[in-house]
């Protein structure tokens, strides 16, 4: 299984250099897990940078993935691996969601660069 990081979706709806590799990674969305943080974030950007009507049509695709809620487990494991990888609490969320969920966490996000189960895209 793969966790699609906020930064690959969003790389992927701007239409980067990046965005045909993260299409072919993402795809078939129904065997991605997708933290509802991730969610949130997507959502929030797309509020913000594009329409309220484009950000519910991505959101309407990631329920068709394997949608993981923060729960008490992830929430500790994610306080835990916070201050051990120096990482935002967001960004322990998401790689806490990973690691409970063997899935690969995809991403561009240099915060995760080098950590064990992360595939980095170099922008």
């Amino acid at each position: 299984m793969r966790l699609v990081d906020s930064s690959l979706w969003i790389e992927t709806l701007l239409g980067s250099p990046l965005a045909a590799t993260a299409k072919r990674e993402i795809a078939p969305v129904e065997t991605c897990v997708v933290p509802t943080l991730v969610q949130h974030e997507v959502y929030k950007w797309l509020c913000r940078e594009r329409s309220q009507a484009e950000a519910e049509r991505v959101i309407a695709l990631t329920m068709t993935c394997i949608v993981v809620p923060l729960d008490s487990a992830i929430a500790l494991r994610a306080a835990d691996i916070a201050p051990a990888h120096k990482l935002h609490t967001s960004d322990a969320i998401i790689y806490a969601t990973a690691l409970m969920t063997n899935a690969e966490l995809l991403t561009c996000d240099v915060h995760f660069q080098g950590l064990a189960g992360v595939r980095y895209f170099k922008k």
